[in-house]
């Protein structure tokens, strides 16, 4: 390498001169002369040379080889040992600086320049291998793998910061034993122990990876679900001097997939819904058309041939048929009035103003007739003052007609029947309350089920009528519409159902 700096360090002036002129007749630039190892360490500091010609025997407190042990303690210089010293203690000494050059003097210029471009292209390529590995070994601890290599008998020799998070080893620990040991891994679903990828790439000279439900159990014993794959490390004559395993924790991606796969079901699961929903839909509007036009003219025959009845026995049967085609008629109304609400396609016809106090005797009217023929007692408490309520009335009639007709059937002859209504201005907007209670007390374990759709109390002592188990549901929907709630509560002969509405003006949805 012509033109590179050379630092001589020789005690001996004549001699040192006589390199210096070898030197730049060799096309080298001499940076320096020092005589002892004192002087070398300072000028190296001064001025680092590409390389040093240094003397083993110097003047000073120190010889040659403890100023080069010296100076590589600080930067990292080839150096070439020019002396006439060969003994056996000598050259071992040298041999511990790892020299680039021992060359016995006297020598020949083109042995000097053989010795001196052997070490500067020894030296480049060191440098660039060193730079390789830091390299190497940077990304290694950088990456998001975690990375395990060994050698040709398996065992262990490095390790990144992430295997070692991973396995719950540190490369210290782990360094020098088996990798099976280090990287112990099951079958997720047979708990079996699963065969070391280190091994198989070891074994078979290829690539290999892993199954899919692989599971990492760490020194802990914590477990990991892993993905990896390993490959054998091979020289330049494609000898197998050991293997490389790279895994990473897969934990994420297997959440992702989980949530992704319950997403999936979910959508599958609206569309069968959704196409529930609508063969439901289809078969009410079947009902609606096929079953209540046959009723209806069932209906009429029914009431012409009453007409033609001669006795007492033909009218009380046609009777008890006319009875039961309005049974089943209110049945498939409550069905189909049920079905809209439950798809939200019930709208409320009219929204309005209405005057509680005036508009609510007219809706109860027709029950104070009921229960005087029952012989009970309907009692209505509704005061004067009760503000305007904004709401649907077709829809607040059907609740009060509902508990009201329930109330009638459930109550026993002699019982009696409340409906109170009153205005509770505490909150806002404002709370209208409406209370229905009659004497009867409903078991506690019916409650909870008091709105599902066709129960009906089992104790048969407390039906004085039929009905279709579809009114209280119809009843909870319809409050729902107008943004309330619905509660009952049955305890010492006597069972409530209070509605809490607002103000549908307000926009604002009752607590």
């Amino acid at each position: 390498m012509i033109n590179a700096s050379i630092l001589v360090v020789e005690d001996e002036a004549i001699v040192a001169k006589d390199l210096q002129n070898r030197l730049k007749k060799l096309g080298y630039s001499i940076t320096n002369t020092a005589f002892s190892g004192e002087d070398a360490i300072n000028k190296v500091r001064e001025n680092p040379p590409d390389l040093i010609l240094m003397d083993i025997k110097l003047k000073g407190k120190i010889d040659g080889i403890e100023a080069a042990e010296e100076i590589h303690k600080y930067i990292d210089i080839p150096i070439i040992y020019l002396t006439a010293y060969a003994d056996e203690k000598t050259l071992e000494r040298a041999k511990v600086t790892v020299p680039f050059g021992y060359i016995i003097k006297p020598f020949k210029e083109r042995e000097l320049q053989i010795n001196i471009e052997i070490s500067l292209t020894k030296y480049k390529l060191e440098k660039e291998l060193k730079a390789n590995q830091k390299w190497l070994y940077t990304l290694l601890i950088s990456i998001g793998d975690g990375v395990i290599a060994s050698d040709i008998q398996e065992l262990v020799t490095f390790m990144n910061p992430v295997a070692e998070y991973l396995t719950g080893w540190k490369q210290e620990e782990a360094y020098g034993k088996n990798s099976s040991e280090v990287f112990n891994i099951v079958d997720a679903e047979t708990r079996k122990p699963l065969e070391n990828p280190i091994t198989k790439a070891i074994r078979n000279g290829i690539a290999v990876g892993l199954p899919a439900e692989a599971i990492l159990i760490a020194k802990n014993g914590t477990e990991i679900p892993i993905d990896d794959s390993a490959a054998p490390i091979k020289d330049d004559q494609d000898n197998i001097m050991g293997a490389v395993l790279v895994f990473r924790d897969i934990t994420d991606r297997k959440l992702a997939i989980a949530a992704l796969k319950k997403q999936i079901e979910q959508e599958q699961l609206v569309v069968q819904l959704e196409n529930i929903n609508q063969l439901k839909n289809d078969f009410f509007n079947l009902v609606s058309h096929e079953l209540r036009s046959p009723l209806y003219n069932m209906k009429v025959m029914i009431q012409m041939l009453q007409t033609f009845a001669v006795n007492g026995e033909a009218q009380r049967y046609f009777g008890l048929l006319e009875a039961e085609c309005d049974r089943e008629m209110h049945l498939i109304n409550d069905l189909l009035d049920l079905q809209r609400l439950e798809n939200s396609s019930y709208l409320l016809t009219s929204p309005a103003l209405l005057l509680l106090h005036q508009w609510l005797p007219w809706v109860v009217e027709p029950f104070q007739i009921r229960v005087q023929e029952h012989q009970q007692t309907l009692q209505v408490n509704i005061p004067s003052d009760l503000p305007p309520l904004f709401s649907d009335g077709s829809s607040l009639e059907r609740m009060v007609a509902e508990l009201l007709n329930n109330a009638c059937k459930y109550t026993p002859t002699g019982g009696e029947i409340v409906l109170t209504i009153r205005h509770d201005s505490s909150q806002a907007p404002a709370i209208i309350i409406i209370a229905i209670s009659n004497s009867v007390e409903i078991p506690a374990v019916a409650l909870p089920r008091i709105f599902d759709k066709f129960y009906r109390i089992p104790n048969s002592d407390l039906r004085n009528e039929g009905g279709t188990g579809l009114g209280l549901p119809i009843v909870q929907k319809l409050v729902e519409q107008l943004q309330g709630n619905i509660q009952v509560e049955s305890r010492e002969g006597w069972t409530t159902f209070t509605i809490r509405l607002s103000d549908l003006s307000s926009g604002l949805s009752v607590e």
